[in-house]
């Protein structure tokens, strides 16, 4: 199971920036203002970016689904423009693979199944093109309901993991999950082989970092650790993280003689980072020693 936290991952190199050129998804102001509101919301999946830029109808006292928006017809997921969908690698939605690109988000209700239709991009007004041969994926979805009534037409994010995330449609008191996953490992292990073979700085921490949250090869990890600690020798927290991926590949000596040294210097920095670095080192050390005593 994935376990690198999100800021790293969008941090590691340049695997977290958008690509070159990247415009908003949405058109320019305009000097009257649409009835329905734009919006455009993005999300982070590892290094990967997912984009929905659409229009927000309002309740405004009338019965959604079934009515306004009827059962069994594709609709545009919003109001005005069909809504749009950005990705900036290849991700999988419910499990079928999307390349990285700019699509359209159609969707067809129905009481008890949604159909989610992502479609390659034609800059449509609405549904009525709408036209299944420039379908690129659809899958079904089961909607539920939620406790409260959200007036507004809303697309967002929630069920976030590190590989993972729920885009969810909410409107009325009707709530679509759709699940979206990334291959994290299988984009940044290259980029991390690139980046070690190039000319340019070596991210050797993020690199430990990434090996070991994610349970890989233990030997690359301790490789990238131990370079990072050459270049900051005095750093707290890149020895005591030494000392976890030492340990953690049954070095224990060298688990030890890191954490000492990450406990020596912590008694010389701030009341926070000396607080926080001594109990965590006296932790590591008791359970090593503990261990080697056994």
């Amino acid at each position: 199971m994935i376990r690198f936290p999100l800021r790293d991952l969008a941090t590691l190199l340049v695997l977290g920036t958008l690509p070159a050129g990247a415009q908003s998804l949405l058109p320019p102001p305009q000097a009257v203002p649409p009835t329905n509101p734009q919006a455009s919301v993005l999300q982070w999946i590892g290094p990967t970016t997912v984009e929905v830029a659409y229009s927000r109808p309002g309740k405004k006292d009338r019965t959604i689904f079934g009515a306004l928006v009827p059962w069994n017809q594709v609709w545009r997921t919003g109001s005005d423009n069909a809504t749009r969908l950005r990705v900036s690698t290849p991700i999988r939605i419910e499990g079928k693979a999307l390349p990285a690109g700019t699509y359209e988000l159609f969707t067809i209700p129905r009481p008890d199944r949604w159909t989610i239709i992502v479609q390659q991009s034609q800059q449509q007004w609405g549904s009525y093109a709408y036209d299944p041969v420039h379908d690129v994926l659809r899958v079904d979805v089961t909607p539920t309901h939620g406790d409260a009534v959200v007036e507004t037409f809303t697309i967002g994010f929630g069920d976030l993991a590190p590989d993972a995330a729920t885009m969810q449609l909410r409107w009325d008191d009707v709530v679509v999950p759709v699940r979206l996953t990334v291959d994290v490992v299988g984009l940044v292990v290259p980029t991390i082989e690139a980046a070690m073979a190039g000319d340019g700085p070596k991210p050797y921490f993020r690199a430990a970092m990434f090996y070991y949250e994610n349970h890989l090869d233990i030997r690359k990890a301790v490789e990238y650790i131990d370079a990072a600690v050459a270049e900051s020798p005095r750093h707290i927290g890149m020895l005591h993280r030494q000392a976890l991926i030492h340990a953690e590949a049954g070095d224990t000596a060298g688990a030890l003689v890191a954490a000492r040294k990450s406990l020596a210097g912590a008694a010389q920095g701030g009341p926070e980072l000396r607080a926080e670095y001594t109990r965590l080192n006296e932790a590591l050390i008791a359970k090593l020693t503990g261990e080697s005593n056994k």
